[in-house]
């Protein structure tokens, strides 16, 4: 078995606790000793409960080393990244420590059960995980799998080595390559961290009923961003509840496997706008920051951040980052009558012009309006069908207006809390086909 102390580029890896049990039973398993039964005990558990947190069967060992490799950001697999296939002496160094974590992917685990006759080490080599996992989409654990099945397969280091230099340049590595959303969070001691958004509604563009030149703009854009044309930073306005953050979720959901990611971002971080901007311009994906429902009364001075990041900094802003946001206001930041009243401001102008430059430097502006009483019933019907409502449709529609009168007027968002409500119901309460 290899030297662990000789690894150079994947010695990151070396500090989980579950790995170093693991390596020091493979070096002592054979002497029999009962510190080597706990341990193997315990690493064991740690296996069985990462493998049901994220969805993973078969090997445990093998899963556990390739979920490892996989979520180790250093210099080779950054470059894998970024390049595909590096050169010079990173990829000489890389290749040295992967013979290394080979002898270890390969090594015969169940034999350390049968030495300390611990029989449930044999289920630990084609576990079957009881549920789908919690921490990973579905696609994200089977990468994991297939990865895995590779590793174990390669005839030799160089395959073991190209196996995964194809994994970290087709999917990247750590949590971007991983993830599709992210949000901010701070340390104890202040430090910014960008979290995994572990849980994301699978919104389609299709989900949307009816705006479909907004989302035709939306596609234009984010596509030309995708493929490395001109794009602008984009702003979704209008009236609540019409589809405006569902249309960026349905971006996301329908451009992540092309490399789009997303981090949201609150007012109250504008601070940590730069911090975040540097730690995303280097990575080989397009991020997208999304503001949700932004907007500011007069005496938030927050949006000179944003104001300064979007155009007017002497920094350019990286080519992979496109600001998208969301308001129920064209110009975000509100207005007073006394903006308009000469009297109160010898420069009435500057004021005004002061409160519309956030929206301004937003280069695609995307209107989303409430729909009208024909293509609310519209909205309604077809969400109906799509959720199975078997309701006669002039009861349906009755049903629906006396809800939407009641609950904030004619929206997507009304028409789906409405469907919402009718599934809820016992089937013998819902207006029932004549005859």
């Amino acid at each position: 078995m290899g030297r662990t102390e000789h690894l150079l580029v994947f010695r990151g890896i070396l500090r989980d606790e579950a790995l170093q049990d693991l390596l020091w039973i493979m070096e002592h398993y054979e002497e029999g000793c009962p510190e080597a039964e706990e341990k193997l005990a315990g690493a064991a558990g740690s296996l069985i409960r990462f493998e049901e947190e994220y969805g993973l069967s078969g090997n445990l060992w093998q899963n556990y080393i390739a979920w490892l490799l996989v979520n180790d950001e250093n210099v080779f697999s950054r470059a894998c990244e970024i390049k595909g296939t590096p050169e010079g002496s990173i990829a000489r160094l890389a290749m040295r420590d992967l013979s290394v974590i080979k002898s270890w992917f390969t090594f015969p685990m169940a034999r350390t059960g049968h030495f300390l006759h611990a029989a449930f080490m044999e289920e630990m080599t084609d576990y079957q995980c009881s549920g789908g996992g919690k921490l990973y989409s579905g696609r994200i654990r089977d990468r994991i799998m297939v990865l895995s099945r590779q590793l174990a397969q390669a005839a030799d280091t160089s395959e073991f080595y190209f196996a995964l230099v194809s994994f970290y340049h087709g999917f990247g590595v750590g949590k971007f390559g991983l993830h599709k959303a992210f949000r901010l969070s701070h340390e104890e001691f202040g430090r910014m961290e960008i979290e995994p958004i572990r849980n994301i509604a699978h919104v389609r563009l299709e989900d949307l009923v009816g705006y479909e030149l907004q989302k035709q703009k939306l596609i234009e854009n984010t596509e030309a961003f995708l493929e490395g044309r001109p794009a602008n930073n984009c702003l979704l306005f209008g009236d609540a509840g019409t589809g405006k953050s569902s249309s960026i979720k349905g971006i996301l959901n329908r451009y992540f496997d092309r490399g789009l990611r997303i981090v949201e971002l609150y007012k109250h971080q504008f601070r940590d706008l730069n911090q975040l901007i540097s730690r995303l311009k280097n990575r080989n994906y397009r991020f997208i920051i999304y503001m949700d429902d932004l907007s500011f009364e007069e005496f938030e001075t927050e949006y000179k951040y944003l104001k300064a990041v979007i155009e007017g900094g002497l920094e350019k802003k990286p080519d992979n980052i496109l600001i998208y946001a969301t308001s129920n206001r064209r110009h975000m930041i509100r207005e007073n009558m006394t903006d308009n009243l000469e009297q109160h401001d010898l420069h009435k102008g500057d004021t005004i012009q002061e409160k519309m430059s956030l929206a301004m430097r937003f280069g695609c502006t995307i209107y989303f309006g409430s729909p009208d009483k024909k293509e609310f019933r519209n909205i309604v019907k077809v969400l109906a069908e799509r959720n199975g409502l078997d309701v006669p449709e002039e009861e349906l529609l009755l049903e629906a207006n006396k809800w939407e009168l009641s609950h904030g007027g004619m929206s997507g968002r009304t028409a789906q809390q409405f469907i919402t409500y009718m599934q809820g119901k016992p089937a013998a309460d819902r207006p029932a086909e004549n005859g």
